[in-house]
């Protein structure tokens, strides 16, 4: 897989459609590899007519890790964070929003479209403010303000977030660990099968494992607080989407965020939660073009999607 420079570091990255075309980056969440972006949804924004860029964030998949920060304390991390303590991150969001920007510099495309998922979403919310000459819309999913106050994972949620594999050197083990990391936070409505999710978290694996890295990753969220601020001074067309099940990143934190930036579209999606399940892609294409082609007048007033 290709690699570029971007703010000193390697990111692997992938591209598809024509270049020709009008770019949209996508930025995955926490631990995510760029290859989390389901196939049909990267195939559905090609034929769109979109040229579609994806990348792993630094610390993740294959691109550049920081082990040689250590692994933190994520317990402790809390605890600061609760306390209002400093937290030391071996990098910031703003560091992770500024590797994307360099992919775009990389690539030699003046302006995207970009849509973020859960993480992905708070470093596309910093572009969108940090640098909105290089940003055409945009598209904020299943993530949050980081304001206080907000409400947080169930405990079912944060509980499994925190327990390990019973065997961290069995394959199996892990793939159990994580599916049912999935079931808890993916979407009642919309279940993935099976066997289709084990065979995903098994690629994954394959291709790359970093526990230490999500760590770090999520010690970045953690310190990123509350960028209310940031999400009032962003000026470019922004839709917020949401599912409504949502127990990660419960729906109030979508809604907050969709309030505060201006003239924000809010989109609830009923029996969604924290995923992208293949039943609503192509909801998901028709939202977030219908968005960049500038058909989606701003509305304060949720749309609710009934499971069909």
């Amino acid at each position: 897989m290709p690699t570029l420079k971007s703010n000193g570091i390697r990111l692997a990255y992938e591209t598809a459609g024509d270049p020709k075309d009008v770019p949209v980056l996508l930025v995955m969440g926490l631990g995510m590899q760029l290859t989390t972006w389901p196939d049909d949804f990267v195939e559905g924004l090609v034929e769109l007519g979109f040229y579609v860029i994806r990348f792993d964030n630094r610390d993740c998949g294959l691109s550049t890790k920081f082990d040689h920060a250590g692994t933190p304390n994520l317990w402790l991390t809390w605890l600061k964070s609760a306390m209002h303590w400093p937290i030391k991150t071996a990098y910031t969001l703003e560091d992770m929003a500024e590797d994307a920007r360099g992919v775009l510099r990389a690539l030699g495309i003046a302006k995207a479209h970009v849509v973020g998922v859960s993480m992905g979403g708070m470093i596309a919310q910093i572009m969108a403010a940090r640098f909105p000459d290089r940003i055409l819309s945009l598209t904020s999913i299943m993530s949050t303000s980081g304001r206080r106050g907000l409400p947080g994972p169930t405990r079912e949620a944060r509980a499994l977030l925190m327990r390990r594999p019973r065997n961290a050197r069995d394959m199996e083990s892990i793939i159990d660990h994580t599916a049912q990391i999935y079931r808890v936070i993916g979407s009642p409505a919309y279940p993935t099968p099976d066997k289709q999710l084990r065979d995903g978290i098994a690629r994954a694996i394959r291709r790359n494992v970093n526990g230490r890295g999500v760590a770090r990753q999520m010690v970045a969220v953690t310190a990123a607080g509350d960028r209310s601020a940031q999400l009032r001074s962003i000026r470019v067309p922004a839709l917020v989407i949401h599912g409504a099940a949502d127990p990660l990143v419960p729906v109030a934190c979508g809604i907050d965020t969709a309030r505060l930036i201006p003239d924000a579209r809010l989109e609830i999606i009923e029996g969604m939660g924290h995923d992208l399940p293949g039943q609503l892609v192509e909801r998901l294409l028709a939202l977030i073009d219908a968005h960049a082609h500038g058909k989606m007048a701003a509305d304060s007033t949720p749309r609710l999607f009934e499971k069909q």
